[in-house]
Order: C-alpha cells, then sequence, then structure tokens
C-alpha cells in the first residue's frame, strides 16, 4: 500500500536532514591535534549547529567564533556564536567579519585552525574592499540574487569583491595550518563555492567576474565596477604557497542526503530513483521538465513504471521580472509545477530547502499536486499571474500548503520528492 503523500515527503525531509547532520559526520573528519593553539572559526546557516558538534567531539582545548543567521543560534560552550543578517547583510555581519579575522591574527605555524563553512556564509561575511561600503554590498548582493546565475557564477563575482572571500580568512590565518570542515549546498560539491571559500581558493579570475556580470546583465554599484576593474580585485589562487598544507573535507552534501531520503522511501515500500544531486536553472524551467517526465510516468508507465518516487537535488535560480512577491525558489519551482500538472490525478509534489527556510519568509517550501492549481482558483486566486509576480507563498499559503519545519541546523541545498501512484 501507497503511503499518504504529505507523512512520506515529511519523513524524506526529516531522512536527508539527519543524514546532514554534523553531530552525526563530523567527528570522521577531526584534525590532528596541534602542538600550539586550536582556533575554530565558521559562517554559514549550519555553523552553529558544527561549532557545537565539533566541541563534543574535540577532547583538547579550543577557542573560536562562528557567525550564523538570526534566530539559528545553539549553546555552545567554548564558541562564541554570533549572529547576522541573511540573504541581506548588515552590520552585524561586518562586525562578524572582523572577529573572524581578528581571531585567526597572530598565529604560529604551530597553531591549527578550524574552518566551519556552510551555505549562506556568503551574506553572513560582508567585508567590503576599499572603496565600497556595506550600502555597496548589499545592491552587489541584491543585484546577484535577482540575477538569475547559478550560485556558482554569483560567488565567483563576491569573492572578488570582498576582503573576507576566495580564500582570503585561511591567508589571514598563516602561517597556522587550516582545516576546513564544509557542510555543502553547491551542486558539484566544489568546496570553493561555498560560502564564497572563505578559506578556500579557485582559479577563477576578475576577468571571469567581469564576464559573468556582463552575460548576466547584472548592475552593480560603480564602486563595485571600479574595484572589479582594477588589480585590486585579483584574488588568491589555489597554487599560493600559503595554502600548502591546509586541508579541505566535505561533511555533508546533498548526494548523500538524496541517498538517505530514497533509502527511507524503499523502507516504507516506495520505488525511488534519483534524478540527479546536482541540478541548476531557472527555478520555473526546472519545473517544466519535471512535470514533463511525471506525466509520460502517469500517462505510458515511462521511463519508470508507477508507483514510483522521483528525488532530485541542486539549487535553482530565479531570474526576478518584477519584485514584491513571496516565496524562495522551492516555491516557485511547486508553483510552476503545479501549473504543469493541473487537473492529473495520481501526482504528488513536494520541495524545500534542508536549510528549513525558503527565500523571504518562515518556509522551507510546499507540497502541490494535481489539484493545487484549482484549489488556488477557488480561493480567488489566479495562479498564473502569481506565478509572473515570483508570489509563490501567496498562493500555498491561501491553500494551506506550505511547509515549515523551522531551522534545521544544517542546509545541502534544495530537496524536491514527486510520487506517482
Amino acid at each position: 500500500m501507497t503511503p499518504a503523500p504529505r507523512p512520506l515527503f515529511t519523513s524524506l525531509f526529516s531522512a536527508a536532514v539527519a543524514a546532514a547532520d554534523p553531530e552525526r559526520t563530523i567527528h570522521k573528519f577531526l584534525p590532528e591535534k596541534p602542538k600550539g593553539r586550536t582556533i575554530v572559526i565558521g559562517a554559514g546557516k549550519g555553523s552553529a549547529q558544527m561549532a557545537r558538534a565539533f566541541e563534543r567531539a574535540w577532547d583538547g582545548p579550543l577557542e573560536g567564533v562562528v557567525v550564523t543567521r538570526y534566530g539559528y543560534a545553539v549553546p555552545c560552550e567554548r564558541i562564541e556564536i554570533l549572529e547576522a543578517a541573511h540573504p541581506v547583510p548588515d552590520e552585524a555581519g561586518l562586525e562578524g567579519a572582523r572577529r573572524l579575522f581578528e581571531s585567526v591574527s597572530g598565529l604560529t605555524k604551530d597553531d591549527l585552525v578550524v574552518a566551519l563553512i556552510s551555505g549562506g556564509g556568503s551574506a553572513l561575511l560582508p567585508a567590503p574592499p576599499d572603496g565600497m561600503t556595506l550600502a555597496d554590498e548589499i545592491a552587489v548582493n541584491q543585484a546577484l540574487l535577482s540575477s538569475g546565475a547559478p550560485i556558482s557564477a554569483m560567488n565567483t563575482v563576491r569573492k572578488h569583491l570582498s576582503t573576507v572571500k576566495g580564500g582570503r580568512l585561511a591567508l589571514a590565518a598563516h602561517p597556522a595550518r587550516v582545516v576546513s570542515l564544509i557542510v555543502s549546498d553547491i551542486p558539484g560539491d566544489d568546496p570553493a563555492f561555498v560560502a564564497s571559500g572563505p578559506t578556500v581558493p579557485d582559479a577563477a579570475t576578475r576577468a571571469d567576474a567581469l564576464a559573468i556580470v556582463e552575460a548576466y546583465g547584472m548592475s552593480l554599484p560603480d564602486a563595485a565596477m571600479r574595484h572589479l576593474q582594477s588589480e585590486a580585485a585579483a584574488a588568491p589562487m589555489p597554487d599560493d604557497p600559503r595554502f600548502a598544507g591546509n586541508a579541505v573535507h566535505i561533511v555533508a552534501s546533498a548526494a548523500v542526503s538524496l541517498e538517505a531520503a530514497a533509502n527511507e522511501a524503499w523502507r516504507q515500500g516506495i520505488e525511488a530513483v534519483i534524478l540527479s544531486d546536482a541540478i541548476e536553472g531557472e527555478a520555473r524551467e526546472v519545473a517544466s521538465v519535471h512535470a514533463a517526465i511525471v506525466r509520460e510516468i502517469a500517462a505510458r508507465d515511462r521511463p519508470f513504471r508507477k508507483p514510483v518516487l522521483l528525488l532530485s537535488g541542486g539549487e535553482t535560480t530565479v531570474t526576478l521580472r518584477e519584485k514584491g512577491g513571496k516565496g524562495g525558489r522551492n516555491s516557485e519551482f511547486l508553483l510552476a509545477f503545479a501549473l504543469a500538472v493541473d487537473g492529473i490525478d495520481g501526482i504528488h509534489a513536494f520541495a524545500a530547502d534542508t536549510d528549513g527556510i525558503d527565500g523571504s519568509e518562515d518556509n522551507a517550501g510546499a507540497f502541490a499536486d494535481g489539484t493545487s492549481a484549482a484549489r488556488m482558483r477557488e480561493a480567488g486566486l489566479d495562479p498564473r499571474a502569481l506565478l509572473a509576480r515570483h508570489d509563490a507563498w501567496t498562493a500555498f499559503s491561501a491553500i494551506g500548503d506550505l511547509f515549515v519545519p523551522g531551522p534545521t541546523g544544517t542546509n545541502v541545498n534544495d530537496l524536491r520528492a514527486i510520487l506517482v501512484v
């Protein structure tokens, strides 16, 4: 017997989040104890939970500070937890970046720096270079988020407009050894792109950043463009000898979480298929492709026989053509999907951000099925008009289909699940 869709989806989400829980994984990646001090630094929406897990696993002395999103802090005994704004940076984030630099200054080759990095760190650590202000960095962030560019492209631009990203925080700790423990929210799990790589450099250049700005028609502040066009924007390269001896470990990722969700589905007697853990693209276009596959299954039992559960991960994007709507990429995906399967029986869908927050509101995502669009119309709403103005939150709120689990303490990107029966 096929389980009820909503309890099934909720259990899949719980399994995916549990697989990315730093309490379960971080002890596998503990570095060798140093002769000198152990300093813990970190940033991201999962950094506080990572700090607590590291404290519990580490049996030597340590000290440090990490920065997480407002409302995401958890109690730690030896690591100070700071909170700042996400997705729009604020003054608290500026102070957080300053504190991280302060904590790694004056170290020696006998000291160890453990960097706990997760998604969201880009916004949580604003650190504009000379000639730019926090207001400029906020404007850059808003331009990036509305551009429709993939996260790797956005972070290439970010790292060239920062004094902390692109490995610069690790350079500040030199000659201490830096071990980065990373919860990846990046398709493909390139650690240099998680939180724009404060401790992990990559080979992208200033020219690459300028090309991205042009390709996506980004309107950046004059101060940001002047900096990008100057040699001062050049970021350190991975072959810089000051990075030699540092180590990087992915402690949780979308791939592992999708496997956990699939295993939970199989445990409940449902055949599960993982399409990909690295899907990118415009949310509504990704929804269209998923819906085409699902319609084929519903009508012809191909390429998979029903009942079947399709799973996918990665990070879609939303190009803001209009402003003022509420929601995020997962709810936008689902609204587009709901319209594409409008009136078709036996199709149930779920999409949520594994950090517990999708976009601007308090929901992680939502539930949808072949009746969603009709129920929105019955509630007096036009789902196509809401999709056009990126207001998926209003659409799903009106029919009681939002998914609100609260902050999860980790962040391995999006979980999408579609059940066809």
